[in-house]
């Protein structure tokens, strides 16, 4: 509810009222302890968006996002190419872009705090760690399934996706089918110009991903993967009751209390964890 009001301001067209109303509405039909958190923040964001009459409030912040990723992408690219594990570098390079979350409360506010920030988040390390697994995993697939998150992030995911692909593997990503957050969607990642061997789309408007609404191209490319890397928070709550029937490493800042204590970490801890098809992420209730 902290980022509908943050939301809801974006557009500047005085309908933040109706925004809030119809997301809290939406809230309160929908609350259940069985619901996927990820499916209950679909559902608000979806009314709050209706109510605004706007189909991405998000557009300029995740346009400054990006440029001030990419003011960055030297230093990136430099603390990759001075370490003796190309890597393990580009996955904390790609971790360190999840810190923006707008209006969520828990991260940045603003695309500017970007810059002084960065030394410090490459600095910071991983906390929970299977980086060597990963790895291992990555080498033992022809194809890898990338899963974007947000904005300005997936420009340092650009340079993870970089390491993938030489090492000789094809990478199919995945960004969001409809604005929704500040989240790349297909034509956000165009824009950037990450390569990769494929570029498709989740099916539509949804936190994190939602396999109900994949379409037949989505879920070949799952099929044929060995491995997922997911980026974010959503897309591990979204997966925490099912999962893509792969291993999937899971890349992210633990930005608020359930998702550290699900990753046994301190909130604004990183994390980099493989989930097999065999278990499963569940929250304590």
């Amino acid at each position: 509810m902290r980022r509908v009001l943050f939301q809801s301001r974006l557009p500047g067209n005085g309908r933040e009222r109706e925004s809030v109303e119809a997301a809290l509405g939406e809230y309160a039909r929908s609350l259940s302890w069985d619901a996927n958190s990820a499916e209950l923040a679909t559902l608000v964001h979806r009314a709050s968006y209706s109510a605004l009459g706007v189909s991405d409030p998000y557009a300029e912040l995740k346009a400054r996002s990006d440029e001030a990723a990419l003011g960055l992408l030297g230093a990136a690219e430099g603390f990759i190419d001075s370490s003796g594990d190309r890597l393990a570098a580009a996955i904390r390079v790609s971790i360190a872009g999840n810190v923006m979350d707008f209006g969520s409360g828990i991260a940045m506010d603003d695309p500017d705090e970007l810059a002084p920030a960065f030394e410090g988040l490459l600095a910071q390390g991983i906390e929970a760690d299977e980086t060597a697994e990963i790895g291992r995993l990555i080498e033992a697939s022809e194809t890898v399934l990338y899963l974007f998150d947000n904005c300005g992030e997936s420009v340092f995911d650009g340079l993870l996706i970089r390491e993938i692909r030489r090492m000789g593997k094809r990478v199919a990503c995945v960004a969001k089918g409809a604005p929704i957050l500040n989240d790349a969607t297909v034509a956000d990642i165009e824009r950037i110009g990450i390569e990769a061997d494929a570029l498709l789309d989740t099916g539509g408007f949804a936190i994190g991903i939602d396999l109900r609404l994949a379409g037949p191209r989505l879920m070949g490319e799952i099929a044929r993967a060995g491995v997922a890397v997911a980026k974010g928070m959503a897309n591990l709550e979204s997966l925490s009751d099912g999962g893509l029937g792969i291993p999937v490493a899971h890349l992210l800042r633990a930005k608020c209390a359930p998702v550290a204590h699900l990753l046994g970490v301190p909130v604004g801890a990183n994390a980099a964890v493989v989930r097999r098809p065999e278990t499963s992420f569940k929250y304590d209730v």
